[in-house]
């Protein structure tokens, strides 16, 4: 039987039997009390409530949760690999001069309901697809790194030439790059070492089941990437200095990955 490297020794059964012990002591048949946090209605809150119970301190680290296995909460339609932002950005680069707040103006789009704050989010994000209306697709080049690039005869907004500076009227102008080292160490690190959980809620908030998946390695990921399955969900916008380069799929696609139900 497989064993892993820990300070006592356990097999993955007695790993698994260990997550679904917590999971029946501490959540099972339980709806998350938030009731009394400040924006109550914030997922982030309901997953700091499970990592509560389930014995995790909130963390920034890019290692797995438990012992090789990482957590995911239930969420409804689509699940997070995680917030990683590209590591290169055009507001970043010297040799074109433009803020992060100018970015958003130039290739986001405003909310009227915000006051006209821009956003880099929804309609203008960029997907692997084909062009969006505002120019802008994602992209993976031969070294397998993946791209945000805009096009200027693809932008179809019938003011784009007193939007775009003409420095920036340019075909496959990169936006934004995420370096294919720097986000397959990121993903491997959380599902590449024995797989992943998700405790699943019923119709009314209860948790009602955990389901362990199988591990997600790079290759098998940019190949979800080429064919839309994983999709990079944006939430930039003005005001909040967080990128929230969100990295998602479908529940339908965790689903295919699951390997047992308890």
């Amino acid at each position: 039987m497989r064993k892993i490297d820990m300070n006592h020794q356990m097999t993955v059964e007695e790993i698994k039997a260990e997550i679904l012990r917590r999971f029946n002591d501490k959540v099972r048949h339980k709806k998350p009390d938030i009731a009394k946090e400040v924006n109550a209605r914030h997922d982030g809150k309901q997953g700091h409530w499970l990592e509560q119970q389930m014995g995790l301190k909130a963390n920034r680290s890019n290692d797995p949760d438990m012992y090789g296995f990482e957590m995911k909460n239930h969420t409804r339609g689509k699940t997070t690999f995680g917030d990683w932002s590209a590591d290169y950005y055009i507001f970043k680069d010297a040799n074109y001069g433009i803020s992060r707040d100018s970015f958003l103006q130039i290739f986001g789009k405003p909310n009227q309901d915000k006051k006209g704050r821009c956003s880099w989010s929804g309609e203008p994000a960029p997907k692997i697809q084909g062009f969006n209306s505002f120019g802008q697709r994602l992209v993976i080049d031969n070294e397998n790194n993946i791209l945000a690039v805009y096009c200027f005869s693809q932008d179809q907004r019938p003011h784009k030439r007193q939007v775009v500076p003409p420095n920036l009227q340019k075909e496959n102008l990169i936006l934004a790059q995420w370096h294919y080292q720097s986000i397959k160490t990121k993903l491997e690190n959380k599902f590449n070492q024995l797989g992943w959980f998700k405790c699943t809620q019923n119709a009314e908030g209860i948790y009602d089941g955990l389901v362990f998946g199988r591990p997600i390695n790079f290759d098998n990921w940019l190949a979800c990437v080429q064919t839309g399955e994983v999709f990079f969900d944006s939430g930039m916008y003005q005001g909040n200095s967080r990128n929230y380069s969100q990295w998602r799929a479908n529940n339908t696609f965790w689903d295919s990955l699951i390997v047992s139900r308890h």
